[in-house]
């Protein structure tokens, strides 16, 4: 009887023993598991810190900070599997805007307010390139390198993108004419160029802006009437005095490349397009051919045209959102493509005159 109940209780604590041996294995699993997903978060809140940090980003509270990691996350989860996709010509990086929704960046950044009919941007139906021939054109156009372009602006988060367009391409006009660069000031159009479709920081359109300037005979200089970035009052005495004269604008042929073309191989040109879409807004490099609605809310500056290195053609464009962005503030757009072109840009091009 006491070997009986001696065998019972040794093999009770074998099993005991066994099971407490097996049980660490199996939390072990779990608690991988949890690690695991908690390290996809951590890794991605050091993430969102060394990114405030380079964009000396700061909010009110820690309410508002882990709203904003929540959107950063989502911003750069589809950033991240743009990235990892063979064959994508340009990439996309979380810039400054990785911790916006679209509705506030939508707000902001862009401006561009489409005219309710078309024919509101007849520039009187002229087209003084029309009878230009490519064959005669440069196989490539920089107009930096001709000297006819100011350094990037930075229009921060006033939505009047459609006057930094206009006024790189006034002074692209400028220098061709003058052999003078002069900054041009923005902030005259958002405060004095007010009508019923140019409202400063809320938006407006370039051929209103290009039709301003014929009236007042110009534009004053960027060092005379300096950008503030909101709405304000006409300062008349600082717009008065005129660094560059434009005479009205001309519209390039809707949905034409090549007559874009023949415009930029003889000016900059200003360009609307759609800025909103994940290719343009997160744009980091190389030439932009991605999935892109061609509603147009952007205004950016058509500066030349060329060849990439795999045999790729694009437009290059200077865009009014900090060096920071793209390639030194500027993109390269595919070029050629049938159509509106590639968000848009060849669907309402002008230039001034």
């Amino acid at each position: 009887m006491v070997v009986s109940l001696r065998f019972i209780l040794t093999a009770i604590a074998v099993v005991i023993s066994a099971w407490c041996a097996a049980a660490p294995r199996v939390l072990a699993g779990r608690e991988l598991a949890a690690a695991a997903a908690g390290g996809d978060d951590a890794a991605m809140a050091l993430r969102h810190e060394k990114w405030m940090a380079e964009h000396g980003r700061a909010y009110k509270d820690e309410a508002e900070k882990a709203r904003r990691l929540e959107i950063f996350r989502a911003n750069a989860k589809l950033i991240d599997a743009f990235n990892a996709v063979e064959g994508n010509t340009h990439r996309l990086t979380t810039n400054r805007f990785a911790d916006l929704t679209d509705d506030e960046f939508r707000a902001a950044w862009t401006g561009y307010r489409a005219p309710a009919a078309l024919a509101a941007t007849s520039g009187g139906g002229r087209f003084r390139y029309e009878n230009f021939s490519l064959a005669d054109a440069p196989q490539s156009m920089d107009w930096r390198a001709m000297g006819a372009v100011t350094g990037v602006k930075d229009q921060g988060d006033c939505g009047c993108c459609w006057a930094f367009s206009a006024v790189a391409a006034a002074e692209g006009l400028n220098k061709i004419q003058t052999g003078r660069l002069v900054s041009l000031s923005e902030q005259e159009l958002v405060d004095c160029n007010v009508d019923d479709v140019n409202q400063g920081c809320e938006g407006g359109l370039m051929d209103d802006a290009f039709q301003f300037m014929a009236r007042r005979g110009g534009l004053a200089s960027e060092s005379s009437y300096p950008y503030r970035g909101v709405d304000g009052s006409c300062r008349s005495s600082a717009a008065a005095a005129r660094a560059a004269t434009v005479r009205g604008h001309e519209d390039v042929p809707r949905n034409n490349e090549a007559a874009l073309a023949a415009a930029v191989a003889h000016q900059p040109v200003s360009v609307a397009i759609n800025g909103e879409a994940l290719a343009f807004k997160f744009y980091g490099g190389g030439v932009l051919d991605g999935d892109c609605s061609t509603e147009l809310n952007h205004a950016i500056t058509a500066v030349g045209y060329g060849t990439a290195g795999d045999g790729s053609k694009y437009w290059l464009m200077k865009n009014s959102w900090g060096a920071s962005w793209g390639e030194g503030g500027y993109v390269r757009i595919r070029r050629g493509v049938r159509g509106e072109g590639v968000c848009g840009l060849a669907k309402l091009p002008s230039y001034p005159v």
